[in-house]
């Protein structure tokens, strides 16, 4: 992981009291290994490492990634019968332009 604060300030969707930065050695067979304070709080297995160029990304892989994408995106939306009536409008709309493009 890269400590040089010049790369953190690049990722416009963190604020800077949000993000820490630490050093980690890489051993001559490329492992690098993480800090137990981060591995406690991501609790996970295994890291995704996204290569931007001139440094890299670190982010956790949940183990139960499933379970962790549950409710992510919940949140109010359409009623039921509010998502038929909007699909059955799309197909009228649908069928109308078939019909006049022939």
């Amino acid at each position: 992981m890269i400590s040089d604060s010049r790369y953190t300030t690049s990722m416009a969707f963190h604020s800077m009291t949000d993000m820490t930065s630490v050093t980690a050695k890489v051993t001559r067979n490329g492992q690098v290994s993480l800090p137990a304070e981060l591995r406690r709080r991501w609790r996970a297995g295994s890291v995704l490492v996204v290569d931007r160029g001139d440094y890299a990304i670190v982010r956790p892989i949940p183990d139960d990634i499933i379970a962790t994408l549950q409710g992510a995106h919940a949140g109010p939306g359409p009623s039921s019968e509010q998502a038929r009536v909007a699909e059955r409008e799309s197909e009228v709309e649908v069928r109308s332009s078939k019909r006049r493009t022939r």
